[in-house]
């Protein structure tokens, strides 16, 4: 079951980006890597700043998350996790899938670029890398994240971003 997670589940939210965004350890710069990922305030911005997380329960777990967030013309996919014993199975998929269905603005994602996975995860489920000098433009333009961040990124889009652009 996939559903819209509450101020309830937020514990659980940051235990499971905890669990999974370790993969980047190692993979991404290591100026841009501290343990915890992501820290519980940090998490609490995000969603104050209009980062809405929706979850894949499972016998009544949750095990996987997964944000969509509003900026200005197009909706971000944000903070994309699945706990680590739970990956590939399908709930990735599953909950990009839901979230796609849930905005009729164009997506873009968001990630870094030595994450060849989560790369090709995006690009299995209908995304397309942009190029490297529009990659730049859109972090600036929708996200607020350090330029050291901005120079490790890439970004990929759906179809309705390319119809549009």
């Amino acid at each position: 079951m996939i559903r819209l997670c509450g101020q309830g589940d937020l514990v659980t939210v940051h235990e499971i980006i905890s669990d999974a965004s370790r993969a980047y350890k190692g993979v991404i710069p290591a100026d841009r890597w501290h343990e915890p990922y992501m820290t519980r305030r940090e998490l609490d911005e995000q969603i104050e700043q209009g980062v809405a997380f929706w979850g894949y329960w499972d016998v009544g777990e949750l095990v996987g998350v997964m944000g969509l967030q509003d900026v200005q013309d197009v909706t971000l996919v944000r903070h994309a996790y699945v706990r680590t014993a739970r990956q590939n199975q399908g709930i990735g998929g599953h909950l990009l899938q839901h979230l796609c269905g849930l905005s009729e603005r164009p997506l873009l994602i968001g990630t870094w670029a030595d994450a060849v996975w989560a790369i090709r995860f995006y690009e299995k489920h209908g995304f397309s890398l942009v190029s490297s000098e529009e990659t730049a433009t859109l972090l600036h333009r929708y996200w607020r994240i350090p330029e050291r961040q901005v120079e490790t990124s890439v970004v990929l889009a759906n179809d309705r971003w390319w119809d549009e652009h």
